[in-house]
């Protein structure tokens, strides 16, 4: 497991830490996206994230993923309900607070089974 820092947009042409991150992306068996619950569309936040991963190597895509909703401590219960829709049926997803421990051990679950 490594803990990487966030992928930008246009990181495949080096923005940011670039390919240097990138590379690091290589050597993990599953990757967890973490997007917070208050972005404007979390939807395109995470095919933002699929397409740099795509253009850098398409063979990351093969990888298993995780989606982990953030900041659920920030907003009221019902946004579960209404993000929920916007989030893509593919890949697992899990709601999460750092800050209550809201799915912290579902996440861990979740981790745990898709690297066992």
């Amino acid at each position: 497991m490594a803990d990487i820092p966030g992928i930008i947009e246009d990181a495949h042409l080096g923005k940011g830490l670039g390919t240097r991150f990138l590379r690091h992306i290589e050597r993990n068996s599953a990757l967890l996206f973490m997007i917070p619950c208050d972005s404007q569309n979390i939807s395109k936040d995470y095919q933002i994230l699929l397409h740099e991963l795509e253009a850098y190597n398409p063979e990351l895509l093969d990888k298993k993923r995780i989606l982990a909703i953030t900041n659920m401590d920030i907003v009221e219960d019902e946004w579960e309900e209404l993000i929920r829709p916007e989030l893509p049926v593919e890949v697992p997803h899990v709601f999460i607070s750092a800050v209550t421990n809201k799915g912290i051990e579902k996440l861990k679950d979740l981790i745990w089974d898709m690297i066992k």
